[in-house]
């Protein structure tokens, strides 16, 4: 549709820096702004777009927001399919009640860069900075869907109107 209207496209590759995205997220953390993403299963590619971007704008409607991360929803954890279960054990001894997300046919759910996809639950995350770094030390995992210190500014949509929070 781009095209058709003259809009010129391009690829991360080509420009490796972007100026601004605009993107939504499972839950945002009031206070640092820091937040899950992933629940639909594109967080490696929704993270790599985040890093290479000045300004991140985060597009909520006021059910996302919460006083900790963990409130709602668990933080998706992009796993190898090799040995996924060694991982699992890993998760599990960082606190996490990690699940197989499974597609509605029974099998694994598979995101786009091959992978699988561990929903883990950790309950309320008492900092998510130190989680962050723990889910990037365990082996077997790719990414996750925890996004510190990423997020620029978060526009809220609700009754009252729209507001916005910032950094």
């Amino acid at each position: 549709m781009a095209r058709s209207l003259g809009i010129p496209l391009t690829t991360l590759g080509e420009q490796p820096k972007i100026d601004m995205t605009i993107d939504g997220a499972d839950e945002v953390e009031v206070s640092t702004l820091n937040l899950i993403k992933g629940l639909g299963g594109a967080l490696l590619r929704e993270k790599i777009v985040a890093s290479a971007t000045a300004r991140f704008v985060i597009i909520v409607d006021e059910t996302k927001l919460v006083n900790q991360l963990g409130t709602h929803d668990p933080v998706p954890v992009e796993v190898i399919p090799f040995g996924w279960q060694v991982t699992e054990a890993r998760l599990r001894s960082l606190g996490a009640k990690p699940k197989l997300r499974m597609k509605p046919d029974g099998e694994p759910y598979i995101t786009d860069g091959g992978h699988y996809i561990l929903d883990c639950t950790f309950g309320l995350i008492a900092s998510s900075a130190d989680l962050d770094i723990a889910l990037d030390k365990t082996v077997g995992v790719v990414e996750h869907g925890l996004f510190v210190g990423m997020a620029s500014q978060v526009v809220v949509g609700g009754p009252e109107g729209v507001r916005t929070l910032g950094r």
